[in-house]
């Protein structure tokens, strides 16, 4: 089978597996307190189930990079927003809208074009260590300036967490192929100090994406999918060598491509988030049942002269004394 083929494959199985895993952590992230520490993240089973999808889909990413080039494989990534459109809606039990299924439709269609433009041999260059240190040097002072202490959690920590994911890919692009071409040591220090890099970046990108589910699915995700192909790409471009498809010509159909994701992506974004509303404002005007109560009976008479009120001392009238005859 084409190298290319098996990459696309393994893209869409990985997308499915971290769509799953988005869609339970924001769950989890609507039914804790938003001062909850990852400590204490790691007693819920839906934190243990989101980390277990996220790690089988970085095995299934993994594995696409090995066919792949970072230019092909992270914009198949934007498919994670396409299929927790219906996994999301399924799992808040409604329908998926008109406005979700139109920008399903055009982001595939700017994945489409995207995929003409990419370059589609299997790669072979790899970040030399400096590299690697530079590359993520910058990482982390990107994310330290987006997720600063005191940031509303929200948008700005959805693109560190996409852009720590995607220079995370890179990273792990430049492992696998490293490990696989049998050039040189397996254990040596540069393996070892890009596995490293890998796991911190990665556990980074899972917390980063937690905090930034706390205002919803729909935007935050759509920001993760859009600045992790952007990170990847941009260091494949810049650093591996990688080329688009075409030259010059080549970026038309890129960039409409790329218009016609975002476009996709942002009005996804809008629907996801106008049905959160509606779901909530449907709750919010739900009454919760009330046990009906037998209503006490009330009596209400005119006061008589001779009987006093409830509540009033009785009147003493003392008797006349009748005379002796």
């Amino acid at each position: 089978m084409n190298a290319t083929l098996i990459a696309v494959a393994l893209s869409l199985v990985s997308a499915v597996a971290y769509a799953s895993a988005a869609v339970a952590q924001a769950r989890l992230a609507s039914r804790t307190d938003p001062t909850t520490g990852a400590l204490r993240l790691m007693g819920h089973g839906a934190w243990w189930s989101a980390v277990g999808l996220n790690a089988g889909g970085a095995l299934l990413h993994v594995a696409a990079l090995k066919y792949g080039p970072l230019t092909l494989v992270q914009p198949l990534g934007a498919l994670t927003l396409v299929a927790a459109v219906p996994l999301g809606a399924r799992t808040a039990g409604r329908r998926v809208t008109r406005a979700e299924w139109r920008g399903t439709l055009l982001t595939l269609l700017g994945l489409a074009a995207l995929l003409l433009a990419a370059g589609g041999a299997a790669p072979h260059d790899t970040l030399t260590l400096p590299e690697a240190l530079a590359v993520a040097a910058v990482t982390m002072a990107l994310v330290a300036g987006l997720s600063r202490p005191g940031t509303r959690p929200g948008l700005r920590h959805a693109a560190a967490s996409g852009i720590t994911s995607g220079v995370a890919s890179a990273l792990t692009q430049t492992l696998t192929v490293a490990a696989t071409d049998h050039s040189g040591p397996l254990l040596s220090w540069r393996l070892v100090t890009v596995a490293l890099l890998v796991s911190f970046l990665a556990l980074g990108g899972l917390l980063l994406s937690q905090t930034a589910y706390r205002g919803g699915l729909g935007a935050p995700l759509a920001v993760v999918t859009l600045a992790n192909p952007v990170a990847a790409a941009l260091i494949g471009l810049v650093l591996l060598g990688e080329r688009l498809q075409g030259g010059l010509l080549g970026l038309v159909p890129a960039l409409i491509g790329a218009v016609a994701a975002v476009e996709g992506v942002v009005l996804l974004s809008r629907a996801q988030a106008t049905a959160t509303v509606a779901s909530d404002a449907t709750e919010a005007v739900v009454p919760a049942p009330v046990r009906a109560s037998r209503p006490s009976r009330v009596v209400i008479s005119a006061p008589s002269p001779s009987v006093p009120l409830v509540g009033e001392p009785p009147v003493l009238r003392p008797e006349p004394v009748s005379g002796s005859r």
